[in-house]
């Protein structure tokens, strides 16, 4: 059975720092979570590229679903991401790409991924997204990268995720799943990761919302709680994925990414880097108080916990436009 990465073995996996139980948000998503062990697996640093996350926004109904921009991964770990086009049985196309070396990450449904045991795993749908090292047909066994490690299935949960339709007349085709390929070294990453990784924040920082996404939340949070207390309390796990978690995790990267590169270029950004993670902490003390409120169904207060956040953001703007004009005079 070939691998993409060789040598990976689920039972002795050791996930990257980034997913340690001790973080305040040892997940954030299913494709950041994936990339950043794929980058472990295969000798690169994620921190180093995790500057992208001071772009993140309200959107309106929820935090930006961060990931990765294709272009960062190319500069920083040469990691480039295509999209997989599948117009025969899956299991063919993956098995096509991991002969060529490059890693298939897939859609799936959870309800197939033992490694969901409790939450998903046999008990209900969600699609999420996975990096498949190997693929068997023979043997029907299957060695994936999934949220923050790696695993391995077979038998009728790898029938649940490749076992496919008549493709013989087109009224018989699935809605096939959307997929992509990672192809390695397609760039040399830089000498001095540090400047590189600089550089692409500075240039993250351009592109920041127009307006401090935590006032932004602050200002529909009346609607959202319009929608909430008619909701049972179960939906409070959809509710915190799409807003709490994306907002809190992405904010203990950056502040993650900022101690690193303060570290490496002997910068001082360690005021921006506690202000994210002030971010992170809040927005985990808020989902707790989500749960509570959606359980009691009484919403007041919430809106209190977003302005601390809404001001440290702010930090986080200041200290980096600062450096950023100093660093750019020093060039």
């Amino acid at each position: 059975m070939n691998a993409v990465i060789p040598g990976l073995d689920p039972a002795g996996y050791r996930p990257h720092e980034l997913h340690s139980a001790e973080r305040r948000w040892p997940q954030t998503n299913c494709y950041v979570d994936l990339l950043i062990e794929v980058m472990h697996a295969t000798g690169h640093d994620p921190v180093a590229a995790l500057g992208f996350t001071l772009a993140q926004d309200f959107e309106g109904d929820q935090f930006t679903f961060f990931k990765f921009p294709i272009a960062d991964l190319q500069r920083l770990a040469g990691l480039d991401i295509q999209e997989l086009a599948i117009f025969d049985r899956l299991e063919t196309h993956v098995a096509t790409q991991i002969d060529l070396g490059r890693l298939p990450l897939v859609e799936v449904d959870a309800f197939y991924l033992p490694d969901t045991r409790g939450i998903t795993y046999r008990a209900a749908h969600s699609k999420t997204t996975i990096g498949i090292n190997e693929v068997d047909p023979r043997t029907q066994r299957m060695v994936y990268f999934h949220n923050d490690g790696v695993f391995a299935l077979g038998g009728e949960d790898y029938e649940g995720i490749f076992g496919g339709a008549d493709l013989a007349s087109a009224g018989s085709l699935p809605l096939f799943p959307y997929a992509e390929f990672v192809k390695f070294g397609v760039t040399q990453p830089p000498e001095d990761m540090a400047r590189a990784a600089a550089t692409l924040l500075s240039h993250h920082l351009s592109r920041r919302p127009k307006h401090n996404p935590l006032r932004s939340y602050a200002a529909a949070f009346g609607r959202h709680v319009e929608m909430l207390v008619h909701r049972p309390p179960e939906y409070f796990h959809i509710y915190s994925f799409n807003t709490l978690r994306q907002l809190g995790a992405n904010f203990e990267l950056l502040g993650s990414h900022l101690e690193w590169l303060g570290k490496n270029r002997r910068e001082d950004f360690e005021q921006a880097a506690k202000a994210a993670g002030d971010i992170a902490e809040g927005a985990k003390v808020m989902q707790f108080k989500l749960a509570r409120a959606m359980a009691r169904g009484r919403f007041d207060g919430m809106e209190a916990t977003l302005e601390p956040m809404a001001s440290a953001y702010d930090v986080i703007i200041n200290v980096l436009d600062a450096r950023m004009a100093t660093l750019a005079e020093a060039a």
